[in-house]
């Protein structure tokens, strides 16, 4: 009796090389598929008077950015039709189509002929290739969580959809790396001219190879065991973005609440603090980036073990522990921003810390929530309206907020934001160890 518990215990939790090499595929593909995503923003300033007429750079940049936008706007786009995709055809060819999607378009990005060239056809290339991006984006999201999660072993699902947010932040910070070295390296002449087009056919190149290592893996067995179920009973497949919404609407609006804490939190540390304080302190923006970058790097690090405390302890206790650390540090991170490194990151690492509660969690209990024959398009398609509605507005509501006077009160903001997160995280049910179908 022992020795079948200690069996069972083993399957459980141990990572099968299948396993194994899922992560290695859905971690490293992802990675590779936000370094496309990201150069496009590192590398803005430099390439946009290119697709533009000549005469303002300034609105050149605002037109390149609000290009940027559209990208996101295409996101759920991208999450209802590629989910729907993988939850019909599969985890692994979806994954293969987004990558490959994300890839071709940074190289059209790359290549695309100037103003100069071919005048008004140029911006719409680029429209066209970052709408491309950012279909694929949403689209990847839902896919590769499923796969992730789908691929675990049972006590090990935390552990293995953290992967997920780790290869993203592996990306931008991959990104933020090429941008650095081809900015220090090349004259200014030489990368206004030919310089920002090739880090997008790096960007481009390294999307081939996560192509070729999703193309290797197996498809989930969650997925081929549900399309076995439904072509034996006899049944057609509905589109699963309306089977999302009939069948499972408590769960579909419950990602939606789960996100909302999570995506405008993340954003507020990740993406947008080093900004926030450059502005209303005056610490230098080098020194305010390098504080980001350091806390970055902690927790992509801690990120896996977060994921193994979840498995532990259960979903409910590690998201209800970050929004509840948020809604006690909120005041007094904004509070004690002055201007010092050190006190900036000291805020940065604790909001960090506290962040690994959503990001290790966010993949596994979304996919949690639904059968596997919507599982693609219910991760994707909430996640992607809550982050598009509240983590893309965040910078645009606190910088009106900073402007308008009320830049004392960002800390309310994301008081509200955690307290909502509290009373989703406080309701839900606990999914750790829920059979997966």
């Amino acid at each position: 009796m022992t020795h079948q518990l200690t069996v069972e215990t083993v399957h459980e939790t141990k990572l099968s090389s299948r396993g194994r090499k899922a992560i290695i595929a859905g971690g490293i593909g992802n990675a590779v598929e936000w370094v496309d995503w990201a150069v496009y923003t590192t590398f803005s300033s430099v390439f946009a008077h290119h697709f533009f007429p000549k005469g303002d750079p300034i609105a050149a940049l605002l037109a390149t950015l609000a290009i940027f936008a559209v990208g996101f706007i295409m996101r759920p786009v991208g999450a209802a039709v590629m989910g729907a995709y993988a939850d019909r055809h599969g985890r692994k060819k979806g994954l293969v189509l987004t990558i490959g999607l994300m890839a071709g378009a940074t190289a059209v990005i790359g290549l695309a002929p100037t103003y100069e060239s071919v005048g008004l056809l140029s911006p719409i290339i680029l429209v066209v290739a970052r709408m491309v991006q950012g279909f694929s984006a949403g689209g990847e999201f839902g896919s590769s969580s499923a796969f992730l999660v789908e691929s675990a072993a049972p006590r090990r699902r935390a552990f293995a959809g953290s992967w997920q947010q780790v290869s993203v932040g592996a990306g931008v910070l991959l990104a933020s790396g090429m941008g650095a070295i081809i900015t220090s390296t090349l004259s200014k002449d030489a990368l206004d001219g030919w310089g920002w087009r090739l880090a997008f056919l790096l960007a481009a190149l390294l999307g081939i190879v996560g192509l070729w290592l999703r193309s290797s893996v197996e498809e989930t067995e969650s997925f081929v065991n549900a399309k076995a179920l439904t072509e034996a009973s006899g049944e057609t497949r509905r589109n699963s973005v309306l089977t999302m919404f009939v069948k499972h609407p408590k769960a579909t609006l419950r990602v939606f609440g789960i996100t909302i804490a999570g995506t405008l939190l993340y954003y507020m540390w990740v993406s947008y603090m080093p900004t926030y304080a450059a502005v209303s302190t005056g610490i230098p923006l080098s020194q305010a980036l390098l504080a980001n970058f350091i806390a970055v790097g902690i927790f992509l690090i801690l990120l896996p073990f977060a994921g193994l405390l979840s498995d532990k302890i259960g979903r409910r206790p590690t998201m209800t522990a970050f929004a509840g650390g948020f809604l006690l540090f909120a005041w007094p991170a904004f509070t004690l921003l002055n201007g010092n490194f050190w006190v900036l990151l000291l805020i940065e690492v604790i909001g960090i810390i506290l962040l690994l509660g959503y990001s290790a969690n966010c993949a596994v209990i979304m996919a949690e929530q639904f059968p596997a024959e919507v599982r693609a398009t219910g991760i994707g398609l909430p996640y992607a309206l809550a982050v598009a509605l509240f983590g893309g507005t965040a910078p645009y509501i606190t910088t009106w907020m900073s402007a308008s006077g009320y830049g004392g009160f960002v800390w309310l903001y994301c008081m509200v934001a955690a307290a909502i997160g509290v009373a989703v995280y406080l309701t839900m049910p606990e999914t750790k160890g829920k059979a997966l179908d």
